[in-house]
């Protein structure tokens, strides 16, 4: 069963999901009820002077290239700034990186030089094609979840006969 989670990584709701749900999405991913596919979008650059969320988003796909999407995703969260906020700039990013393994060039030089941000704007106009306009939404089995939190997320998938 698939689990798909929409996320602007300076919404704090999202991160409050993250932070309620993540041991519960960890367990059914090891358990093999669900597989999850995470789709950082930028609906919030509005809350940024900086677009910290096309920025994020774009260095979450970094962070995937050099195979560290988890770890990078998780570290984000960890070090969510203020909506509202400037948001991180780019060396903090790129520290962030390398606190979970991404220590080449390769992942520095896609944030410095923005190798992703039109990536980010694509997942970001795909998802609102989808009618994503809020975050985070949470699909299981592709339907939403009315409350994004653990414990909706556990009946759904119990409810969809995983």
């Amino acid at each position: 069963m698939k689990i798909d989670v929409y996320e602007d990584f300076i919404c704090p709701a999202c991160g409050r999901f993250e932070s309620g749900a993540t041991a519960t999405i960890d367990q059914l991913v090891a358990a093999n009820k669900v597989t999850v596919q995470y789709h950082p979008i930028a609906i919030l650059d509005r809350a940024s002077s900086t677009e910290y969320s096309t920025r994020s988003a774009a260095a979450s796909a970094a962070a995937a290239q050099g195979g560290k999407f988890a770890e990078y995703h998780k570290v984000l969260f960890a070090n969510q700034p203020e909506e509202g906020s400037a948001g991180l700039d780019d060396a903090k990013l790129i520290e962030l990186g390398k606190s979970v393994g991404l220590t080449d060039a390769a992942f520095a030089d896609a944030i410095h030089k923005g190798t992703y941000k039109a990536w980010a704007t694509k997942v970001t106009d795909t998802a609102a094609a989808r009618g994503v306009n809020s975050t985070p939404t949470v699909l299981v089995a592709g339907k939403a979840l009315p409350s994004p939190t653990a414990e909706a997320l556990t009946a759904a998938v119990a409810s969809a006969g995983a």
